[in-house]
């Protein structure tokens, strides 16, 4: 059983930068290739981005391209997500999530992930 906790979220202006990570424990965090998704008020929770169990592949949603960045450090068991230039409509409670086929990455669907953290809320002001 791996658990999943994250932090690094807050409160911050349009433009501004925040890193969010997520510590797993439980399991071997190596097994397992990790996603970051979100969820606003009244919408889906959406797929973010993910990266495989060596860090070597990333996928990313459209929306967040050129801005986000995932990447993971297997020996401290922790995934980050850098979020740079965040707008308004990045608002919204963050959650990792851990699945085992750790060789692939553009896993949006959320069914397709074993374990998840209880989320981050991020809020970006404009």
């Amino acid at each position: 059983q791996v658990q999943l906790v994250e932090s690094g979220g807050g409160l911050v202006q349009a433009g501004g930068s925040l890193r969010l990570s997520c510590a797993a424990s439980g399991g071997t965090f190596s097994m397992y290739a990790m996603g970051w998704f979100r969820q606003a008020p009244g919408k889906e929770r959406e797929f973010v981005a993910d990266i495989s169990w060596n860090g070597v592949n990333t996928y990313y949603a459209e929306s967040v391209k050129g801005r986000f960045t995932i990447s993971r450090d297997n020996a401290k068991n922790t995934v980050y997500l850098q979020m740079n230039s965040l707008k308004p409509e990045d608002t919204a409670v963050y959650y990792c999530a851990a699945q085992p086929r750790r060789f692939r990455v553009n896993m949006r669907d959320r069914n397709e992930y074993d374990y998840w953290g209880q989320g981050t809320q991020v809020t970006v002001s404009s």
